[in-house]
């Protein structure tokens, strides 16, 4: 299997890892690891708190010890990342599935945070063979592995940082209950306070049902066309009956999806023409 075709096979989060420890400038050394990896000298990985814990086989018969952190997040730091996660239902849904979301970054860095270490002095490692260069091949090996471990489960990333699966995701439905029960509540006290009328219809002016006529302060409002997952792509494609293909090779739900996308993209345009009076009347 070539590099090539190995990238393609893992997932975007796994491949991030991994393009850290590939800025490494000893590629020897590098090759040695990868080998390392794969030929099984990996004895063992496992987690102790947030440090991985390793042993890799070398030349000699005892395997060498082998550990590696990251900086955690302080409780406070993992909360308004939590809360953060909890306000688009989309970050929970895929965490919950087993992927990561593409734009999971947006999360830590509006929190003044960074999920993925940025370069490999913040990885700290370290081996108990007597090569002082780190990351020696045995450290090495241990990157290439965690990056397969990262692929079959994304958790494993944040459990550096300091949470496990299970805390994410307890804290995720304590959030999304908690608010849940905050919306039935004024539910409840906005229907309550509703004075009882009697043959009244109450009507809804189309025309002015998205107005807001208050001035706004010019310096926070941003108006910029939507770069991010739309309705289309968390749907997936639209499960129509395969009928006879058409002259591209399209089945029904194709055309159908190139449609809505194509319309989808056309309404954001004229929403941000609109929003900016640049769509005149």
């Amino acid at each position: 299997m070539t590099n090539y075709t190995l990238e393609a096979s893992r997932e975007w989060w796994s491949q991030r890892w991994l393009d850290l420890l590939d800025s490494y400038r000893f590629k020897k050394r590098l090759e040695r690891a990868r080998t390392y990896a794969r030929q099984g000298n990996v004895l063992s990985i496992e987690f102790k708190g947030e440090k991985v814990l390793a042993k890799v086989q070398g030349s000699e018969v005892e395997p060498y010890k082998v550990s590696l952190s990251l900086d955690t997040f302080s409780d406070e730091e993992w909360g308004y990342v939590i809360e953060t996660m909890s306000k688009r239902s989309i970050f929970a849904a895929k965490l919950l599935a087993g992927e990561m979301p593409q734009n999971i970054e947006d999360v830590f860095t509006r929190n003044g945070l960074s999920l993925f270490p940025f370069t490999l002095s913040d990885v700290h490692s370290k081996c108990s063979c007597p090569d002082k260069a780190n990351p020696c091949k045995h450290v090495g090996a241990i990157y290439y592995q965690l990056g397969d471990r990262f692929s079959e489960d994304p958790f494993v990333l944040f459990q550096l940082r300091g949470r496990t699966k299970e805390q994410i995701i307890s804290d995720l439905r304590q959030l999304r209950s908690a608010h849940n029960q905050q919306t039935e509540i004024i539910s409840a006290e906005t229907t309550n306070n509703e004075q009882p009328t009697t043959n009244t219809q109450h009507s809804v002016k189309i025309d002015s049902f998205w107005q807001y006529n208050e001035p706004l302060e010019s310096s926070l409002v941003v108006i910029v066309p939507s770069n991010s997952e739309t309705v289309l792509d968390v749907l997936g494609s639209i499960p129509l009956a395969k009928e006879e293909e058409n002259a591209v090779n399209l089945t029904s739900a194709d055309v159908v999806m190139k449609y809505l996308d194509t319309v989808y993209k056309d309404v954001s345009q004229k929403a941000v023409l609109a929003a900016m009076n640049l769509g005149g009347s």
